[in-house]
């Protein structure tokens, strides 16, 4: 059984849960493709599926790592919204070239959040009324600047940051470069186990099984290339979309950044235990306020990608953005009071939402109906899990503070055990 559990991650809790929402994405996704006789996963709704919320979950990235630091961020949508509009506004009334127009972006998104930083960090106002106040203060110039009027962007711009891999190379039925793509991946996880499994040896570790390395990289090589082909098989022009490679460049560089980086091992020490974290030398003033500049500058990326698929920048961009990258993080596996949460784990929570918008919008179910649905299933994620903490039984987030208390040293400080 040990080794069985080793099949899907290195066997602890943390791996488990995330086995766990993985399960209830692939669940969802079966049960409204039989519902659909096979709609949901026709290539041409995949890959609407993406490009309809990969603005939401970078939101997510961002948003996990100010929950991890114990914090909350209800500003992201107005801060995408403005960002949006000063970038169309740039390209459409002042002739910007769109490379300048999307530098100019990410730093509008780099000042509101140290704006906001600073007020948290170094001035000690809770960061959910500091975001709050941003959240009206930004709408409020969006409206301003785009004078409650849809601004359009240019075809070029859209192109780029809202259109699909093209069509290159010899007819094969496929698009190509995801293909490709799908290969690199294959590539990447097979050298990425294998790698861990020498460095084990190497170092006298405890080494997973051959059969266990064998039958994972099967499974996850089933995995990628069922989905290559699905993506890749799309009619010309809607194969995978530009936006899911902006996406998975974003996972895997803060996938990395928290997991093998001071800065993130900074970051979960600071939401574990704060005075734990000061004692032990972090500077948490500066965490707290790159996490909240990282968000920001996330949101402003948002922004001009949701811009350019809509074709324009309107009045209500933004809008509840950030409850969607909240619930992302918290069906993702996080916790309320800081300190546990993941990258990829988040990816999977935002998916999840994302295709149970997507599968009740298919069967006809009203926009109403799929609110309340979605807030139904946050509620039940986080709710099960604290009433299993409270009443003795296994809990998720009780299991991984349990293994952050034994392995604190992973993260260089105390850890509370209140």
């Amino acid at each position: 059984m040990k080794d069985l559990k080793k099949i899907f991650g290195n066997g602890n809790t943390s791996s488990l849960r995330q086995l766990g929402i993985l399960v209830s994405l692939v669940v969802i996704i079966l049960l409204f493709n039989g519902l659909t006789d096979g709609a949901t996963l026709l290539p041409t709704n995949l890959s609407n599926v993406v490009s309809q919320n990969s603005y939401i979950l970078i939101l997510a990235i961002g948003m996990v790592m100010v929950i991890i630091a114990g914090h909350i961020d209800l500003s992201v949508g107005s801060v995408a919204a403005l960002t949006g509009v000063i970038v169309a506004k740039m390209m459409n009334d002042f002739n910007v070239p769109w490379p300048l127009a999307i530098v100019a972006g990410l730093v509008v998104g780099l000042i509101i959040g140290a704006w906001q930083g600073f007020w948290v960090a170094y001035v000690g106002i809770p960061a959910f009324i500091v975001t709050l106040a941003g959240m009206m203060l930004f709408r409020g110039l969006q409206l301003m600047i785009g004078n409650s009027t849809a601004v359009p962007v240019p075809n070029d711009y859209q192109s780029l940051l809202a259109g699909v891999l093209p069509e290159v190379g010899p007819n094969t039925g496929f698009n190509n470069l995801t293909l490709l793509l799908g290969l690199v991946a294959v590539i990447a996880v097979i050298w990425r186990d294998l790698r861990a499994r020498r460095a084990a040896v190497r170092t006298g570790a405890e080494a997973v099984p051959t059969w266990v390395v064998v039958v994972r990289l099967a499974l996850l090589t089933a995995i990628i290339g069922f989905a290559t082909f699905l993506f890749a098989g799309a009619d010309v022009g809607k194969s995978f979309p530009n936006s899911g490679i902006v996406l998975i460049v974003l996972i895997l560089l803060y996938s990395f950044l928290t997991r093998r980086t001071i800065i993130g091992r900074h970051i979960y020490a600071v939401g574990g235990n704060k005075r734990a974290a000061e004692l032990s030398g972090v500077n948490t003033k500066r965490i707290n306020f790159l996490v909240m500049m990282n968000m920001s500058m996330l949101a402003a990326l948002a922004g001009m990608l949701y811009i350019a698929r809509a074709g324009a920048a309107g009045a209500m961009d933004g809008t509840n953005w950030e409850l969607d990258a909240i619930a992302a993080v918290f069906i993702g596996g996080a916790a309320v009071a800081g300190g546990i949460g993941t990258v990829p784990g988040s990816i999977i929570g935002g998916l999840v939402m994302a295709f149970l918008n997507n599968g009740l919008q298919l069967i006809g179910v009203g926009s109403d109906k799929v609110l309340i649905i979605k807030g139904l299933v946050l509620l039940a994620a986080v709710a099960i899990d604290v009433i299993n903490k409270n009443s003795g039984r296994f809990s998720v987030i009780g299991a991984l503070t349990s293994r952050r208390n034994r392995n604190g040293d992973e993260l260089g400080v105390p850890v509370n055990k209140s």
